[in-house]
């Protein structure tokens, strides 16, 4: 897609969902946007084809991935389908004023679960505070909410890079569940994620000196805890055990002053 094209769809992708969510005379002055195809008496008619336009890719996109078996090759198709919705997916997040309803508002919401398909996690939680603030829902085919998606995607993805002996970034663990503390999700869900942080945060603790790993330790400790009692069989406690011992022994090398510092030797 050539730049000025990505430029006049992030332009009519604004227009679409400011036109839709403006007041009407004498209406109810909070309306809901509407970004359905034939929505829209006050959407200009560039918006309105736009709209129409980035629908029938993502009917088009979605039938042609149904009839894909591989998930590989789903993931590749992802992929190359991605670059297509950016503009449109940015135009509509920097309006700031929601989605509304209809197939091209389940774009942004897409989009978002297909960079989480392809490991783009940073751009994907970007999207996050956006699609939490407006509480847009997701398509009804994903049969999952905003939150509950995500926390699930990322915490499948680390457990399976964990699983092959791969770090899996602390950054992006941190980001989803900082924007998802207090978000009622699935325990078992939670779990995961739980895990996963206090995975990374013990192989973390392991690779530093023993002096400076306390509260890499005690935190690894509290989040695999946490998971373990969200979900007893999430499969932490041998991982427990080892986190207990490093503190024991990083305890008895360096035991804590009344201060809150650690002795010197």
């Amino acid at each position: 897609m050539s730049l000025a094209r990505r430029k006049r769809n992030r332009i009519l992708a604004a227009q679409t969902i400011t036109a839709a969510a403006a007041p009407v005379r004498g209406a109810d002055p909070a309306p809901v946007a509407v970004l359905s195809p034939a929505a829209g008496a006050n959407t200009s008619p560039p918006a309105a084809r736009a709209a129409r336009e980035i629908a029938l890719r993502l009917t088009h996109d979605l039938r042609r991935l149904k009839e894909i078996r591989s998930i590989d090759r789903k993931i590749d198709a992802k992929r190359e389908m991605l670059p297509e919705y950016k503009s449109w997916v940015e135009g509509i997040v920097q309006a700031d004023a929601g989605i509304g309803t209809g197939i091209a508002a389940d774009v942004v919401p897409t989009y978002m679960v297909w960079l989480l398909d392809v490991g783009a996690f940073d751009t994907a939680i970007e999207l996050l505070p956006f699609l939490l603030r407006h509480r847009v829902e997701m398509p009804k085919r994903y049969a999952r909410d905003v939150p509950t998606i995500v926390v699930e995607l990322v915490g499948d993805a680390a457990a399976k890079a964990q699983s092959a002996g791969q770090p899996f970034d602390p950054a992006v663990l941190d980001s989803v569940d900082n924007l998802t503390t207090g978000i009622d999700i699935h325990d078992e869900v939670r779990a995961k994620l739980l895990k996963a942080i206090g995975i990374e945060q013990l192989r973390t603790a392991e690779d530093m000196p023993a002096e400076n790993s306390r509260i890499v330790l005690e935190s690894a400790l509290f989040n695999l805890r946490e998971a373990q009692r969200l979900h007893d069989r999430v499969g932490v406690k041998d991982r427990i055990k080892r986190a207990d011992k490093l503190l024991a022994a990083v305890s008895a090398a360096t035991p804590v002053t009344e201060t809150g510092g650690t002795s010197a030797a």
